[in-house]
């Protein structure tokens, strides 16, 4: 084999090893006066193009109208579609093709307000798992916590989805084998954020990846409760973070490096079952946040 030969052999098989691009699906554009998805998506946007496997399209939900009641996303054209929204109804036509969608092996990635959308929604509340606000109630199914070392369903009535005041707490990693988690400190303080709790659905096909004690004395539930979970519908793979809560001053909660990589991680699982991207040098310890700002993701 003559030099220019090996030199093109080398050539093709580097592109063949190299990793296939995601198309990922940003939807955004709509949240309650609660939520800023205006800040949220920046920051997801620009985590995502840390690793250049991602190929990103921000979708906006129009504004109630014509052009909302026929909006129809193209779900087909993307492997991943996260979800930085909450408040609006689809259309049924919506909904079935983002059923279809996750059921023949698309990947969902739900963040923080996204766990409260489309309460009514049977099919959307499987794929979430777990729920908060929107009127749910045991009639919606249990609470899930971890208590005693194990996870619990609680059938006792009562209103789902709570938090206290915004305030950092530790994240406990339950699986520390899964690939989103893999690699991760057991245990890391996240920055202020609002810590979901009582949350309440069909838990069904879930899988926990990490929890984090809500504390009373803040106005917590008092639970373990869980923050980061996968769930499987269909042949899809879903992943839902409650942290990265923002608001109009503040986005403390989105800069922190452990939502950061969890959140990137997670798009690349859902939508290949692996993840390849290396852990970082600098990570969030037990007793230390770690934020990095919009400009510092650029």
């Amino acid at each position: 084999m003559n030099k220019k030969v090996a030199l093109l052999f080398l050539v093709v098989l580097s592109l063949g090893l190299q990793a296939k691009p995601i198309k990922v699906m940003l939807l955004t554009g709509q949240t309650d006066k609660y939520h800023r998805w205006d800040i949220t998506s920046s920051y997801l946007e620009a985590v995502l193009k840390q690793e250049k496997r991602f190929v990103i399209e921000k979708v906006l939900i129009p504004a109630q109208g014509k052009a909302f009641d026929e909006f129809v996303p193209d779900f087909s054209s993307f492997q991943v579609v996260v979800l930085a929204m909450n408040l609006s109804d689809w259309n049924e036509k919506a909904k079935s093709a983002f059923e279809n969608f996750v059921k023949k092996g698309g990947g969902v990635v739900m963040v923080h307000e996204a766990n409260n959308a489309f309460p009514t929604w049977k099919e959307y509340n499987k794929m979430a798992a777990l729920g908060g606000w929107g009127n749910r109630t045991e009639r919606d199914g249990p609470y899930y916590y971890w208590k005693d070392g194990k996870y619990v369903t609680d059938n006792s009535p009562g209103p789902g989805g709570k938090h206290g005041e915004r305030v950092p707490f530790v994240v406990n990693i339950r699986d520390t084998e899964h690939p989103i988690t893999k690699g991760l400190p057991t245990r890391w303080l996240h920055q202020n954020d609002e810590l979901y709790g009582d949350l309440r659905g069909p838990a069904e096909n879930i899988h926990v990846l990490a929890t984090a004690f809500s504390e009373q004395a803040s106005g917590g539930t008092g639970k373990e409760e869980p923050v980061l979970f996968t769930v499987s519908y269909g042949k899809g793979r879903v992943f839902q973070t409650v942290m990265g809560h923002t608001g109009t001053d503040y986005a403390d909660s989105v800069e922190d490096v452990g939502f950061q990589v969890t959140f990137s991680r997670a798009v690349e699982w859902v939508a290949t079952g692996k993840v390849k991207q290396k852990l970082p040098a600098d990570f969030p310890k037990e007793s230390t946040i770690l934020l990095k700002k919009l400009n510092q993701l650029k």
